[in-house]
């Protein structure tokens, strides 16, 4: 009497985990990367929300307000040298762009890149 086998074997096992075993720890070694990508967010956000009815905004009270933030939320990278802040007819334009490559495995490196920019006066508002 033949018995049909059900079930997935060993080698089954190993094929169907290893993808899900990489990107997990893909996960994990991104994760630390974009945490620091949100404090780097919400430090721009709130010298964006704390200046916005302000008349005397000028690049160097938007860079100290933007250095002491990121300082309160312990960003070490990017540095406040990596943010550009410009303007653009009424408003002012706080942004930063910047990568970061995180170590995976051996010598496979994954690469994050953020961009993120906060418009301050008129017709201002928080891009994306």
């Amino acid at each position: 009497m033949r018995r049909k086998q059900q079930g997935i074997t060993m080698i089954g096992w190993i094929f169907l985990l290893i993808p899900i075993a990489l990107v997990g720890y893909a996960t994990i070694r991104l994760a630390p990367t974009y945490l620091n990508y949100m404090r780097v967010a919400r430090s721009i956000s709130q010298v964006a929300d704390e200046a916005k009815g302000d008349d005397s905004t000028n690049a160097t009270t938007l860079r100290v307000a933007l250095e002491k933030r990121l300082d309160i939320e312990a960003v070490e990278f990017p540095s406040p040298k990596d943010f550009t802040i410009r303007r653009d007819g009424q408003t002012w334009v706080i942004e930063v762009n910047y990568e970061e490559p995180v170590p995976f495995l051996y010598n496979v490196q994954l690469l994050a890149t953020f961009n993120k920019s906060a418009r301050i006066g008129k017709g201002g508002g928080i891009d994306p």
